[in-house]
């Protein structure tokens, strides 16, 4: 944008300049020859009122000096064919001017000038001035390089006076695009400024009042979330209170522990959402991997005892840190295994494997010995193939996203789903 605005503004500074100076300068090389004529032939015009007045000797002095003090070169041809002043030939001009003609003309190496005299005796006589080129052009190129630096003056101010103002205007339009990334980076409070020059300004403002406007409605969002987890406490209490009650201990004992982890869940929903749009990094912790998965592989293995389901888990020894929060860890594992259950016959085996990444980090891995995914299917939030919210895969891919890992989906040994979860280390870019 810089470049092109000095391009311009120098484009069009050269044309004024050309438009204005080449006019002058010619201009200035026709004053300077008329100028030169204009003395030549006020010299010449003194000698004419001589010819017919003083004698012989006192012409030829006449001649003489002025020849001696003027550029230009001084003949007088007298009607007995004398020739007094500098040496001339006797062009078609001064043969015109013996008839009575007087003139001016361009001749080899100038101009000449003749003026047709009579003598004492009436006789024909010719006053010739010839004034060089030189003479001509007097001044001339000393003129020309003045105005020459006097455009190059102006063009080089003009260059300065837009290099300014595309500095102003591309510092205004990268201080925009540098709040618009800040603001995709989730810092909200980043406002662009709203005094740039033009129409900049008003994007500024525009950009300032949609931030302010994106603030609120996350605000909003986070409130809603919130709202909606806190009212899932009051049946979730009732269902504490309605397992107590139970005679069976071992029933009371597993269900509150569903109820406790279900309790969780919601109090995790609801910080998150209070953590949200806070800025950039608001709230990312890691975890130890290993930990995590043992501890959730744990808390589903009753539920695949119960349902008939061989277990296979292979989690290499801890620590394994990752750049992944535990409560979202624990989140993700849960969804990868909860779809096993919903989405498998009861008696169908699934794998569990943890195992750390070379380049830091650890890889989670969930298989199944079930139908597997559909041709064509694809991890899209809110798509489900059953009877579910479609929201398990999107949970875990954003996660793995959030930790510089990914999620894929293949097909396992078994022929079921196959779920294979990188998972970035504590300093992996999120």
């Amino acid at each position: 944008m810089r470049r092109r605005i000095m391009v311009l503004v120098g484009a069009t500074t050269s044309l004024v300049l050309i438009a204005f100076l080449v006019p002058l300068a010619l201009l200035l090389r026709t004053v300077a020859d008329d100028r030169a004529v204009q003395a030549a032939t006020v010299e010449a015009q003194s000698l004419s009122s001589l010819v017919g007045t003083a004698d012989r000797t006192t012409l030829a002095l006449a001649v003489q000096q002025l020849d001696a003090t003027s550029p230009d070169a001084v003949t007088m041809f007298l009607a007995d064919g004398s020739v007094l002043g500098t040496a001339a030939e006797r062009t078609p001009l001064v043969q015109l001017g013996t008839l009575g003609t007087s003139g001016s003309g361009e001749v080899e190496g100038g101009r000449e000038i003749v003026f047709a005299v009579r003598d004492q005796a009436g006789g024909a006589g010719v006053i010739r001035a010839f004034v060089p080129d030189s003479e001509l052009g007097r001044g001339v190129p000393g003129a020309w390089l003045l105005l020459g630096a006097l455009g190059v003056g102006l063009l080089a101010l003009s260059l300065a006076v837009a290099d300014r103002l595309a500095r102003s205007l591309v510092r205004s339009a990268t201080d925009l695009a540098a709040v618009s990334h800040r603001l995709a980076r989730g810092e909200l409070a980043a406002r662009a400024d709203p005094t740039a020059p033009a129409e900049l300004g008003v994007v500024a403002e525009a950009l300032n009042g949609l931030a302010t406007r994106i603030a609120e409605l996350l605000r909003e969002e986070r409130e809603t979330v919130a709202d909606l987890a806190h009212r899932v406490r009051t049946p979730l209490t009732a269902l504490r209170l309605d397992a107590e009650a139970l005679a069976e201990q071992h029933e009371a004992a597993r269900i509150s522990t569903g109820v406790d982890a279900v309790q969780r869940a919601v109090t995790q929903a609801i910080e998150q959402a209070r953590r949200r749009g806070s800025g950039p990094g608001a709230g990312r912790t890691g975890c130890d991997a290993a930990a995590v998965v043992r501890e959730r592989v744990a808390f589903w293995a009753v539920l695949a005892e119960d349902t008939d389901r061989e277990t296979a888990v292979d989690i290499a020894p801890g620590p394994l840190p990752v750049a992944l929060g535990a409560a979202d860890l624990g989140a993700c594992v849960d969804a990868l295994l909860g779809n096993v259950f919903a989405h498998t016959p009861d008696g169908t085996s699934f794998v569990v494997r943890l195992a750390p990444r070379s380049e830091g980090g650890a890889l989670l891995v969930v298989s199944d010995a079930g139908p597997g995914l559909p041709d064509g299917a694809a991890v899209r939030r809110g798509a489900s193939g059953a009877d579910s919210t479609g929201l398990g895969l999107d949970i875990a891919r954003r996660s793995a996203q959030q930790a510089g890992g990914r999620l894929d989906l293949g097909r396992s040994a078994h022929g079921g789903l196959q779920v294979v979860m990188e998972l970035g280390g504590p300093q992996a870019p999120a």
